[in-house]
């Protein structure tokens, strides 16, 4: 698989200025959290001018999890090969670990990634269940938590730590819709663990890993800086959801799609799309604006935080890369971005898939 050290001169479409990406390899201190942006140097306020990535790395089967390690470079996870990569820009994508017990079926395989303090933490589909790992490099594997159920599709499989320093674990229905509202099901839920896996002290329920209820595929998470958690979810016929979590709430599924919901005790949406224009998968925050990776939809979103609303949608990259999976602020403030044609559901381009990296603004 090749890298190329020089950014494309391709013409971002929303872009008001052609820039030529840098290529440095920028050294970066030591994040609190993998995904969380709440300690990463801020891109630019409002409307952001995204300029023109550099291709960190081509030739990727499959890219779904990316998170950092505390030196800056990043781990990408190969949903069908189990393989975890070392990514840094200027060089050559090198094997870091293989996952053992990796079943890639339909939307299932290699999922999430998180990083913590010296362990990185994989989300995975195995031979009965989704489950978490984690693992040192070079040490033994250690399961952290089991028993969600998987299926052909609709496994979830985000991870990230909270600034609150436990583990955020976003899961889907596996194909049965009424296991979202079932409070002894981990599926269709957002999960509160701590780094070993249990519980987190202060969930809704004494004793239970579930934070919130009636999502149906949860595969985007982020922090803004006061806080506050932002997820992301499929919908299944009309419209993809952008939604604020707290403890204990039940955001509609399968009672209801997108909004609508308030009148029967539900939680709706802050920000909705048609499932054509989305399919939200991966989410960022940086400064205040919220940033999400739509795969059918083809485009980067972005939206702006504004108190306690999401404003101004404005779709970047439109039909550029194709299908676009994950998006991450990197320690130096870059933003990452992954690229998923290889799934089985994307038109191929030369290169895919592919790792964006667009230099802090």
């Amino acid at each position: 698989m090749g890298v190329r050290t020089v950014a494309r001169r391709l013409v971002v479409a929303v872009a008001a200025v052609v820039v030529i990406a840098s290529c440095a390899n920028e050294q970066a201190s030591a994040p609190t959290s993998p995904i969380a942006s709440s300690t990463a140097p801020s891109r630019s306020e409002g409307v952001p001018d995204l300029g023109v990535p550099e291709v960190v790395a081509q030739g990727i089967e499959v890219p779904w999890g990316l998170a950092f390690l505390p030196d800056g470079t990043a781990l990408v996870a190969e949903r069908d090969s189990g393989q975890i990569l070392r990514v840094v820009p200027g060089r050559t994508p090198e094997p870091f670990f293989e996952v053992p017990g990796v079943v890639a079926r339909g939307e299932g395989g290699l999922l999430g990634l998180a990083v913590r303090d010296d362990y990185v933490y994989a989300y995975f589909t195995a031979s009965d269940d989704n489950r978490i790992v984690r693992f040192r490099p070079g040490g033994p594997v250690e399961v952290v938590f089991s028993g969600i159920a998987k299926a052909g599709n609709h496994n979830g499989g985000r991870i990230a730590f909270g600034p609150d320093g436990m583990l955020y674990v976003g899961t889907g229905d596996a194909g049965q819709p009424s296991r979202s509202q079932d409070p002894g099901s981990p599926n269709g839920k957002i999960l509160r663990l701590t780094a070993e896996g249990a519980p987190a002290p202060g969930n809704p329920t004494p004793g239970s890993p579930v934070l919130s209820t009636g999502h149906r595929n949860v595969q985007g998470l982020a922090w803004d800086r006061t806080g506050t958690l932002y997820a992301a979810e499929f919908g299944q016929n009309r419209l993809d959801e952008i939604n604020r979590i707290e403890p204990g709430r039940d955001y509609g599924w399968p009672d209801v799609e997108g909004g609508g919901g308030a009148d029967r005790g539900f939680t709706d949406p802050l920000l909705t799309w048609s499932t054509d224009e989305a399919s939200p998968s991966g989410i960022a925050i940086a400064g205040d604006t919220l940033y999400v990776a739509a795969l059918r939809g083809e485009r980067l979103w972005t939206a702006t935080l504004s108190g306690a609303d999401l404003t101004a949608p404005r779709d970047y990259l439109r039909d550029t890369y194709g299908r676009l999976r994950t998006v991450a602020v990197a320690p130096d403030g870059a933003l990452w971005l992954t690229t998923s044609n290889t799934d089985g559901r994307g038109d191929l381009r030369d290169g895919d898939d592919r790792i964006l990296r667009f230099p802090a603004r």
